[in-house]
């Protein structure tokens, strides 16, 4: 515990250098590069929701660098904008660093703005230099450092260009020179404002202009630094101002802003017919087309299905099943244990039925681990090539009718990876209404990547049918149930704002250090819980009350889902892991135990299935207690319903 402290007060007494930025411009690849951390990159806003941390050391000296969450202003409009807000309000910092896009550099002066109003030392880098130059963009560095009188680096952080100038220049910040006069009535008031302000890490202008901006997310800290007086005082003074200003003082602040920005930018930026990157703004273009761009979602899911399902639910299952753990690794280990354990007992521990072996490692190496490596190699590639945030711009207007937007795709798309981490993401909606909505569809209706990965698998020998049934239902249960909360929560949706980056080749490299490190988040969360599975079903075999409950639930198994005994396991076991629940269904079809109309209903059934424990335990953390109950029983009953609803349906078809 000692221990602990002494490293929590080291990295307290460091200085501090943060990176911030838009999102979606290179800010998590550059502070994996100078910690030497890997942190995931994937090309769609909202990534970095959590703040990552690391050490950095220059000329002897230790800093401590933060990659706090993309933002877009520093008046916080969603929850990752008020975090990195309230990073650079909470201490001081030697060094900002404004990582830009090159392609964009009038939002990303729109937040030098700011940081000169806040009076902190900065540098800027604009990254992705040679995409600027791919659409004829060029900016004149020199030029740029001398109306901004800041250092201005220029880097491609997946090449490594420019990171070690970077590494050299942030022992070198200095207080930018651009400024904005926001007229008359703003600035007197900003003024009146600031001579009531404590001392702060940020100046109090910048506070001032927060304030006369309507930053509702400032109440906290100025409760917590203020007298009640004094903040009545400034609430009058905010009131008159905006009574005395003809319009809104945020759209003021903002217009002056803008043509702040927008005159730097025409003295520094030139542009030209470039003469590559035709392909990729073609596709840009085509792949956002109302009709057009359903022939690429089609062709996309065409692709993932043929290599996941085909090829890693199919040949590399095949191989590590039948091959590497049926004939040459089980057998061994089977022998050797009941060589070196004469207790029967606990050689059923090892390589029984519900062995140690024979199943827990079994289904999380040679099942579920090559499925889940190739669907992270193509979730991969979509997130690198810039696709993802076109997919949610093809499906605002369906999410729409369900009360939100397509910014909240994302956090959905992101379940297919892990329903734990979407659920987490859904932090970048600007909504209390919205983040619950989104929470309960993800709990429901998106499978993760190692579940779906097996589904894919099991639908491999079967005719399209089978996937039509299961992908139909998916859907409409998902625009139904949303729909349905939709009109039961009080309130709006937000309006939708999307940064969309350009379609781009990914790097290998870059997919291939992704896919590691999800590799290794998989193997430790997901191995630790199989193995806890496989001893819970052990145990219950043991004392027969596996045969028990099998019993007990065979009424509603077997009568009304219309699913062999068997299943009866792999819904207990997918609340410890979905993806360990698909496996048993996964085995129980390669036995020849379940017809296409029980594959149907089976998928179906563990599909809507209540999430996993680790993603319950995330709804806890976000959503509270009692909220989670209430969605975890929703969820059960609403996934039996439905499972048997198509059972009876298939039944009187066939």
């Amino acid at each position: 515990m000692q221990k602990k402290k002494k490293i929590r007060d080291e990295k307290h007494s460091y200085s501090r250098i943060v990176l911030v930025g838009n999102p979606n411009v290179g800010k998590s690849v550059i502070f994996g590069l100078l910690t030497g951390q890997y942190v995931t990159v994937s090309n769609y806003p909202g990534t970095t929701v959590e703040v990552a941390s690391g050490n950095l050391t220059l000329n002897s000296e230790k800093f401590f660098l933060i990659d706090s969450p993309g933002v877009n202003s520093f008046i916080p409009m969603s929850e990752d904008e008020r975090v990195t807000r309230d990073i650079l309000l909470a201490e001081q910092s030697k060094n900002i660093v404004l990582v830009a896009d090159s392609k964009n550099l009038k939002r990303a002066l729109m937040l030098l703005i700011q940081l000169a109003e806040m009076d902190l030392s900065c540098i800027l880098v604009l990254n992705m230099e040679d995409e600027a130059k791919a659409r004829g963009i060029d900016i004149d560095y020199r030029k740029l450092e001398g109306i901004l009188g800041i250092k201005v680096i220029g880097t491609v952080a997946p090449q490594r260009k420019g990171i070690g100038k970077l590494r050299d220049s942030l022992l070198m910040p200095q207080n930018a020179r651009i400024s904005t006069d926001y007229g008359a009535i703003i600035e007197e008031y900003a003024a009146t404002i600031s001579s009531l302000l404590p001392d702060a890490h940020i100046s109090r202008r910048a506070l001032s202009l927060m304030i006369l901006a309507g930053d509702e997310s400032l109440k906290t800290w100025c409760i917590a630094h203020m007298d009640p007086n004094t903040i009545d005082k400034i609430e009058d003074l905010r009131y008159a101002a905006q009574t005395r200003a003809k319009e809104p003082l945020s759209s003021i602040i903002s217009r002056a802003r803008i043509e702040a920005a927008e005159k730097v930018v025409r003295d520094v930026q030139t542009q030209y017919e470039p003469e590559s990157g035709h392909i990729a703004r073609w596709l840009g273009k085509w792949t956002m087309h109302p009709i057009a761009g359903l022939f690429f979602v089609f062709f996309i899911l065409f692709c993932f299905y043929e290599f996941v399902g085909k090829f890693g639910a199919g040949t590399l299952v095949d191989f590590f099943q039948n091959v590497v753990f049926k004939t040459y690794l089980n057998p061994a280990i089977e022998k050797t244990v009941k060589t070196l354990i004469p207790s029967s007992f606990l050689q059923d521990f090892f390589v029984g039925q519900y062995g140690l072996f024979t199943m827990a490692l079994t289904y999380a190496v040679a099942i579920i681990l090559p499925i889940t490596a190739t669907f992270f190699i193509a979730f991969g590639f979509l997130e690198d090539s810039g696709y993802l945030p076109r997919i949610a711009v093809l499906t605002n207007g369906a999410f729409s009718k369900i009360g939100l937007n397509g910014k909240a795709v994302l956090p959905m798309v992101l379940g297919l990876g892990c329903g734990t981490m979407a659920t987490m993401t859904t932090r970048i909606l600007e909504t209390k209404r919205e983040r619950l909505i989104a929470t309960f569809l993800i709990a429901l209706a998106i499978p993760c990547s190692a579940q779906l990965g097996v589904i894919l698998g099991m639908l491999g020998p079967y005719s399209i049918k089978v996937a039509l049934w299961w992908a139909g239902t998916l859907l409409m249960v998902l625009l139904l149930a949303g729909t349905i909360t939709s009109r039961v929560l009080p309130g709006s949706k937000a309006d939708f704002f999307l940064e969309i980056p350009p379609m781009r080749m990914p790097r290998m490299g870059n997919i291939f250090m992704k896919t590691i490190g999800r590799i290794e988040w998989y193997l430790k969360e997901a191995v630790p819980l199989f193995i806890l599975g496989t001893f819970l079903l052990f145990v219950l075999d043991k004392t027969h009350m596996l045969k028990w409950i099998e019993e007990a639930a065979s009424p509603l198994v077997v009568r009304f889902l219309g699913l062999p005994q068997e299943a009866t396991a792999a819904f207990i076991l997918g609340f410890l892991r979905r993806d360990y629940g698909a496996a048993g269904l996964f085995d129980l079809s390669k036995q020849g135990l379940m017809d296409e109309r029980q594959v149907i209903v089976s998928i179906i059934t563990l599909s809507l299935f209540v999430p996993c424990l680790a993603s319950f335990f995330m709804i806890i953390k976000e959503r509270g207690l009692k909220t989670s109950l209430l969605m975890f029983s929703l969820i059960t009953v609403f996934a039996l319903v439905v499972g048997g609803g198509i059972n009876l349906i298939l039944s009187l078809l066939s």
